[in-house]
Formats: C-alpha cells, sequence, structure tokens
C-alpha cells in the first residue's frame, strides 16, 4: 500500500509540475521583431523651399537621406567622389520631377567643399541645411573593389603595432580633416546668409566606444564627434544647430566591404578575433532575422534632426544603434 501511495504522490507532482510548466509557456509573451520604418515612407512637403547638401551621397546612407529628402520638397545637392554612381543617383530622381543635383568632390580638398556649397547656393539661393555623412572605414578609395592582396591590405585596419602611416592618414583626411573642411564651408556660408540653420554629421558607434583592430576609425570617429561638440557651442549664437548621428551596422556598401575584409582575416588566421567579443546591437540579436539597420532608418532620423522638428537638439551625440551602446 505504501508503494503504491508513493507512486500515486510522484504521479501526482509530475502531473502538477507538467501543467505548472504548459501554464507559463501559455503565459509567456511572445517575441516580436520592431516594427520597421518603410524605405517608401516620407513626410510630404517638410522640406520644402529648404535646400540641403549631402556630401557621401552617391551610396548607402547619404544616398537615402538624398532620396527622402527630395521627395519631402527639399532642392538637394549631393557631394561625392563616386562621380558615377553620384550622377545615377541625381538623374534618377531628377527624372522623377524632384530638385537634385550632382557636384563631384573630395571632402579631403577645401577647394571642392567650398565649391559644393557655391553650388549649392548657385543653383537654389541659399543652403538651409547640411547632412555632412562622407567618410570611409579603411584608407583603399571606396569605389575600389576588395581585394585582401598586399596593395590594399597595407591600407586595410589593423592592430596599432601592425597599422601602417599610409592607412592612418588616409583615414583621418577623410573622416576628420574631410569633416571639419565641408562644416567649415557650410559654416561659413551659413553665418554670411543670417538665417540660422543646421548640420548633421555622421558619426558611429566607433565614435562613441572602441572597436577591435581599427584604430584610424575609431580614433576619427571620435575626432568628429568632438568637433561636433564644439561647433555646436561657438555657432549657437548664430542659430545654427549641429549634431551627430552614430549607428552600429547598417547596410551599406562600406559595411559590406568590411564584412569581406573580416572574412579574409579569418580564413588567413591573422589576429585573435577580439571582434567577435561582441557581434550584434539589441535589436539585431532580437531580431528574428539578426538584421541590422538599414539606410533608410539612418537617413530618417538624420533628417529629424536638421528640421525644425528638432529645434531644441543641438551638441547631441546621438546614438543610432539599435542599443549597441547601451550595454
Amino acid at each position: 500500500m505504501r508503494k503504491l501511495f508513493f507512486f500515486a504522490i510522484m504521479a501526482l507532482s509530475v502531473t502538477l509540475l507538467s501543467a505548472q510548466q504548459d501554464k507559463k509557456e501559455v503565459d509567456m509573451p511572445r517575441k516580436h521583431n520592431v516594427n520597421r520604418l518603410s524605405e517608401n515612407y516620407f513626410i510630404p512637403e517638410r522640406f520644402q523651399g529648404k535646400s540641403i547638401l549631402i556630401t557621401g551621397g552617391a551610396r548607402g546612407i547619404g544616398k537615402w537621406t538624398a532620396i527622402r529628402a527630395a521627395k519631402e520638397g527639399a532642392d538637394v545637392v549631393i557631394m561625392d567622389w563616386l562621380e558615377e554612381d553620384g550622377r545615377h543617383v541625381a538623374d534618377s530622381l531628377s527624372r522623377l520631377g524632384l530638385n537634385v543635383l550632382f557636384v563631384y568632390g573630395n571632402i579631403q580638398k577645401d577647394e571642392d567643399c567650398r565649391r559644393a556649397v557655391d553650388e549649392t547656393v548657385k543653383a537654389y539661393g541659399k543652403l538651409d541645411y547640411a547632412c555632412l555623412n562622407a567618410g570611409v572605414m579603411d584608407g583603399v578609395f571606396s569605389g575600389t573593389p576588395f581585394d585582401y592582396d598586399e596593395a590594399q591590405r597595407k591600407l586595410m585596419p589593423n592592430v596599432i603595432t601592425q597599422a601602417t602611416d599610409e592607412y592612418w592618414d588616409k583615414v583621418f583626411a577623410t573622416n576628420a580633416a574631410g569633416t571639419f573642411k565641408s562644416m567649415r564651408a557650410v559654416l561659413n556660408r551659413m553665418i554670411e546668409q543670417g538665417n540660422g540653420g543646421a548640420i548633421v554629421v555622421v558619426g558611429s558607434i566607433a565614435g562613441m566606444t572602441g572597436l577591435s583592430g581599427n584604430p584610424a576609425y575609431v580614433a576619427s570617429k571620435h575626432a568628429v564627434n568632438g568637433l561636433v561638440r564644439n561647433a555646436a557651442i561657438d555657432y549657437a549664437p548664430y542659430g545654427i544647430r549641429i549634431n551627430s548621428v552614430n549607428m552600429a551596422e547598417t547596410r551599406t556598401p562600406m559595411v559590406e566591404r568590411a564584412e569581406e575584409f573580416v572574412a579574409a582575416r579569418q580564413k588567413a588566421g591573422v589576429g585573435f578575433g577580439m571582434g567577435k567579443i561582441k557581434t550584434m546591437s539589441l535589436l539585431k540579436y532580437c531580431d528574428s532575422e539578426h538584421r541590422g539597420s538599414f539606410p533608410w532608418e539612418q537617413a530618417s532620423t538624420m533628417l529629424y534632426l536638421i528640421s525644425d522638428e528638432a529645434s531644441a537638439i543641438t551638441g547631441s551625440i546621438i546614438a543610432t544603434d539599435g542599443g549597441w551602446t547601451d550595454y
């Protein structure tokens, strides 16, 4: 009898435990992906009568910023050193009846930056806003296909003790000096006009934290964010707001090439793989397909920051990184 009683109690316990587990599974909230912004979304006439200069507008985030700005009524000038791609974007949008011009130029050159500003004013009569998007992750010209050969390797990211001067100098020439020169050209015009304005600069999580094996990119993006903070103070009296956006992985040609580079290094057995410590933002990790952000999502925040909707925001280093820098 005692054995039967014992087995009956055990069976009842198992049944109750199973029921509790079933109930927990029923009560457990279902996971859900973040509702993603449609690439076709825009706010009609938000920038009607406003002119916007976008550097690095031939591809990636800059391209999508130009597309949405034009749809929202802006008079857009794209500046880029990728002439074929830049003209294609401008021509495609112009054929839709949108006001978009392309100016070939390299933000490393002061004369090119001033010329892009002058062309904007010549075409549209003024310069209201600027999206300083142009930037690089390595020293290889961004229009060159990736090839893990000796010529490109010396221009690619590496730890400090193995990084070359040429890699460091080329990354800083675009990211730090180029951002400085393009911002200076824009600010000079805005001050001369006397009507205020707004500038948004593309930083990176690399400007807010460290990233393994890419010292020039990290240091140059910290420089960019330092420049934004400094400029916000000096130009607030002129009614000019200046902020930066700082994204984690976004689906752009620059990121795609970086992934090719990392894969090639891993295949060659180079390094200790410290970059593997953290590879996803919060939102990418929780996404059912582990998707990073899309360039039109970044464009949305950039255009918000230059719009009057963000009139109380300046000097902000805004993380548009899906929670990367949150933990």
